[in-house]
């Protein structure tokens, strides 16, 4: 298998991020990974990190991973996430989260696009994050 040609950019004419995100990515690729938003929960449906956003965060990541290491990927072949958040005054922990996680992750500093979304709730109601990815390989 051919690995995805993955160039994450910012153009000049857009200016800066406002946090741990990049404008564009172009993508040439045999294969597109779309993975379900995850939530915090755990093999057996379990909430992981009732009330603790935090907690919530790493969960979230740490099954998004374990769905790309199915497919034989890994963050680099991220292109795309969308997050589903269902409290506003959540955005500087999530942001603080990034700041600490995304370089470890992306140690290129080169992150993926992001949107971010306000939601009234998630599937259920403990759940206060999650979060779509597209991957290619």
């Amino acid at each position: 298998m051919t690995a995805a040609d993955i160039q994450i950019y910012n153009p000049d004419a857009l200016g800066a991020p406002l946090g741990q995100y990049t404008h564009v990515t172009r993508v040439k690729a045999s294969e597109f990974l779309f993975i379900a938003g995850m939530l915090s929960a755990d093999p057996d449906g379990n909430v992981v990190g009732e009330r603790d956003f935090d907690a919530q965060c790493t969960q979230v990541f740490a099954n998004l991973h374990a769905a790309l290491r199915s497919a034989d990927a890994d963050w680099s072949n991220v292109v795309q996430f969308t997050t589903y958040m269902v409290h506003s005054q959540s955005i500087p922990e999530f942001m603080a989260y990034r700041l600490r996680e995304f370089p470890k992750m992306f140690p290129d500093g080169k992150y993926p696009p992001n949107t971010l979304l306000l939601v009234d709730r998630l599937v259920q109601e403990p759940f206060l994050v999650e979060v779509q990815t597209i991957a290619a390989v």
